[in-house]
């Protein structure tokens, strides 16, 4: 049974950082394109990022392009993602997804992502 468990999560004024992690388990990671989405309060969950099952592609929404980074480690079966520049916008929920089927071709499109981590809270002060 696939196990999806994020940390990093927290409150950090405008401008600062965080850190999140997704430890994955189950099955073998590697083989699985990952991704992050994020629900803010009264909305729909958004689509953040993603990354192959390689590591070789990534995928951004644009709202974070060039402030976030995906990435994973394979050996550690985890994946990361680094927010820079912070803003109160970028308050809400992050969810942890992991593909279905292995050996995804593209990163997107989202309907992909068939499990999902129970989420942590991220919450920037203006």
């Amino acid at each position: 049974q696939v196990q999806l468990v994020e940390s990093g999560g927290g409150l950090v004024q405008a401008g600062g950082s965080l850190r999140l992690s997704c430890a994955a388990s189950g099955r073998t990671f590697s083989n699985y394109n990952m991704g992050w989405f994020r629900q803010a309060p009264g909305k729909e969950r958004e689509f953040v990022a993603a990354i192959s099952w390689s590591g070789i592609s990534t995928y951004y929404a644009d709202s974070v392009k060039g402030r976030f980074t995906i990435s994973r480690d394979n050996a550690k079966n985890t994946v990361l993602l680094q927010m820079n520049s912070l803003k109160p916008e970028d308050t809400g929920v992050y969810y942890c997804a992991a593909a279905g089927s292995p050996f995804g071709v593209q990163v997107v499109p989202t309907r992909q992502y068939a499990y999902w981590g129970q989420g942590t809270q991220v919450t920037v002060s203006s």
